[in-house]
């Protein structure tokens, strides 16, 4: 009974580090994006730097022994591609939100996620339907994000546009990306690796759909324009560095939690990107605004309290029906939290 009590406690201090690693590159990746993108003004070519560094970084480091992935195949990459589309798309928009929007403008679409996630999750992928209370806590976190971004009027018909084709595409990733987790069988690198090759791979299509190749090519012409410049190379360098962190963190959280907890994690995690976007920008909300994010992140204490116990006692009641997918479950979690969180 010690044992598995001991068991018990160190999966969930591996669980509570998966998810405050992806909370803090969350919220930091967030601030650095919206900073790279004000001093380097190339959104796709951006993001595909941020996916070369992660492929680069699993391949040196799985070379030299630091961690595993499983090896990349072009009968798994097909199996991937859908979900790799859906999460190119996810960061496409949301990097074009960040360059035509505040980061305001960003959180409250963030924060509608997690009711159509926990709607899209009882649908389609046959969860339970969210308790009363967990659904008034998802309730109280939307109306504390629309109050708060209310106070704001500075919106356009470009950046609510890119927003909205955030919110479609964030709320698609949240669902399938956790079906893909679960089903196909990669490790956490594996998920990594093949997520962002096969991003960088799809970059150059965007580059020409949008147009931005154009711009690329007019600033290599003009010298470069201020790409070596100081500022402007830290801020991609530490946003290429953390798109490598929260792949990790993002896939192993996944594996961890549910879908719905993983995106009210994200929508929670944001106040700290409030506060550095109050201290840096002038363009944020009011003394109101700020009381409204207050009630949103009451909304996620609410929700974790909300499913923490009923949480435990699914647990137990479907380990006699459902064994077999309790176990695959189980396994996937341990490999997350015992080899790769070593790493």
């Amino acid at each position: 009974m010690s044992a598995i009590r001991f068991d018990s406690t160190k999966q969930y201090y591996a669980t509570s580090s998966l998810v405050v690693g992806y909370a803090l590159c969350s919220s930091l990746l967030a601030v650095i994006n919206k900073f790279a993108i004000t001093k380097f003004n190339y959104p796709g070519l951006l993001t595909a730097l941020q996916y070369l560094t992660s492929v680069l970084g699993v391949w040196v480091l799985g070379k030299f022994g630091f961690l595993h992935h499983d090896t990349f195949t072009w009968d798994t990459a097909k199996k991937f591609l859908p979900a790799a589309i859906v999460f190119y798309l996810a960061i496409f928009t949301n990097t074009n939100l960040l360059r035509h929007a505040n980061v305001d403008t960003f959180i409250v679409f963030r924060s509608l996620t997690p009711l159509l996630v926990a709607l899209a999750d009882t649908t389609f992928r046959r969860q339970p339907c969210p308790s009363k209370l967990t659904f008034i806590s998802l309730l109280i976190i939307l109306g504390g994000a629309v109050g708060y971004v209310a106070t704001d009027s500075a919106f356009t018909l470009t950046a609510y546009s890119w927003a909205f084709a955030y919110l479609v595409t964030i709320t698609t990733e949240m669902v399938y990306i956790k079906h893909m987790v679960m089903n196909l069988g990669l490790n956490t690198w594996g998920f990594v690796l093949y997520n962002n090759l096969l991003s960088l791979m799809m970059a150059p299509i965007f580059w020409v759909l949008t147009g931005e190749y154009s711009e690329v090519f007019a600033a290599l012409g003009a010298n470069g324009g201020d790409w070596f410049e100081p500022v402007a190379f830290t801020a991609v360098s530490l946003s290429c560095l953390f798109g490598l962190l929260i792949s990790f963190f993002g896939f192993a959280a996944r594996k961890a939690i549910s879908a719905t907890a993983f995106t009210v994690t994200g929508v929670v995690n944001k106040f700290l990107t409030v506060v550095i976007n109050v201290l840096i920008w002038d363009k944020h909300a009011t003394l109101f605004g700020l009381v409204c994010l207050l009630f949103t992140l009451a909304g996620g204490v609410l929700y974790q309290q909300s499913v923490t116990g009923p949480l435990r006692e699914s647990t137990a009641s479907r380990q006699t029906g459902d064994a077999d997918e309790e176990d695959a479950e189980e396994n996937q979690a341990k490999s997350v939290s015992g080899k790769h969180a070593s790493v």
